[in-house]
């Protein structure tokens, strides 16, 4: 009988600061917990009396990987709040623009830090020395996603064309239409990887979850639609904190959320599983091709869910170049600035 307490103090890639501890007692695992201990940055409070047009700038500075999830939440609250409707142009072109990060996003996810733990190589270093090609081709798929969110957003990390509305600057065609030879040589390539992974060792591992995502009336959910559960929630996004607890662990500086009490997953699996239906033929068909079905319940096998994805984000991103068209500008019109009761006529650039 073996009664042991591995303990792991700093853990490698993962986004931000994790460590691990895992209880053994006879030979059986009996506790593990993930510390997340990056301290607290305090983005509600920054975000105090400022002006509402300054929140999706604040906002994209809460991560590096991924500034286009927090500047369009930023947006959509802000605009749900003050009755602001964007147009379809602008729809269009913010759903190009989540397409561009979840390709970098996910793509750094997968090969950067996933895929070495499958291949029992240390870090992304030991995988270029075993597949180089294979690293090099995410590289430059990765390449895309940041061309996208460059082209629209003015830089790749941390975007400054987003506003409350829409852009400062809608993009020329051309400079969208110049992407669509390296993204349709990207989509391929995703394929080829995700096919490439299929092969990996997953354990067979089925968990219970209760998923917890968005889900549009019509498309795959990237930033709109309503929140919904495997449990039967169907609410507005304005409704979250009636449905949903969150609370501090003494443990942890991540604030663990729970519906009725119940710990939920969201994120890719639950993504999928909710909105399999909404996927594109391409991610569809290449979802059955590695094994996944409507519900994907092994958290190892995440890593193709975000392949599924990846395929999804390009085939998405050239339908929408292909289909663009640059909006005309608006005439000048009232804005409400915030925390006034007055309105101002300014000429708004962009769309």
């Amino acid at each position: 009988m073996k009664n042991r307490t591995i303990t792991v103090d700093m853990l490698a890639r993962v986004e931000g600061e994790g460590g691990l501890t895992v209880r053994v007692k006879q030979d059986k695992v009996t506790e593990v917990r993930f510390n997340i201990f990056e301290p607290p940055r305090f983005f509600e409070a920054f975000l105090r009396n400022r002006r509402f047009s300054e929140a999706p700038d604040i906002t994209a500075r809460i991560c590096g990987i991924c500034p286009v999830a927090y500047q369009m939440s930023a947006c959509a609250a802000v605009e749900d709040a003050l009755g602001v409707a964007i147009t379809e142009e602008v729809r269009a072109l913010r759903r190009l623009l989540y397409c561009g990060e979840w390709i970098e996003s996910h793509v750094l996810h997968m090969v950067m830090l996933h895929a070495p733990d499958f291949l029992d190589v240390p870090d992304v270093v030991g995988l270029a020395k075993l597949h180089p090609e294979r690293v090099k081709a995410a590289l430059r798929i990765k390449k895309a996603g940041n061309a996208i969110v460059a082209t629209l957003g003015g830089r790749e990390i941390h975007p400054i064309n987003v506003r409350i509305g829409g852009f400062y600057r809608a993009p020329r065609r051309d400079e969208l239409t110049a992407l669509l030879a390296e993204l349709t040589w990207a989509r391929g390539a995703a394929l080829e990887m995700l096919d490439w992974m299929a092969g990996f060792p997953f354990p067979e591992a089925e968990h219970d979850y209760l998923f917890v995502a968005l889900r549009h009336p019509s498309q795959y959910p990237m930033n709109e639609g309503r929140i919904v559960s495997s449990a039967g929630l169907d609410i507005e996004p304005r409704e979250y904190d009636s449905a949903f607890a969150e609370s501090q662990e003494r443990r942890t500086h991540a604030l663990h959320t729970t519906h009725r009490g119940k710990t939920m997953l969201c994120g890719p699996l639950a993504r999928l599983s909710l909105n399999f239906d909404r996927l594109p033929p391409i991610a569809r068909e290449a979802a059955g091709r590695v094994g996944i079905g409507p519900v994907c319940r092994n958290p190892w096998k995440s890593l193709l869910v975000r392949g599924i994805e990846v395929a999804a984000a390009f085939d998405e991103a050239i339908r929408l170049i292909e289909g663009y068209s640059p909006p005309a500008l608006p005439s000048p019109q009232p804005v409400m600035r915030a925390g006034t009761g007055y309105g101002c006529t300014e000429a708004p650039r962009g769309l």
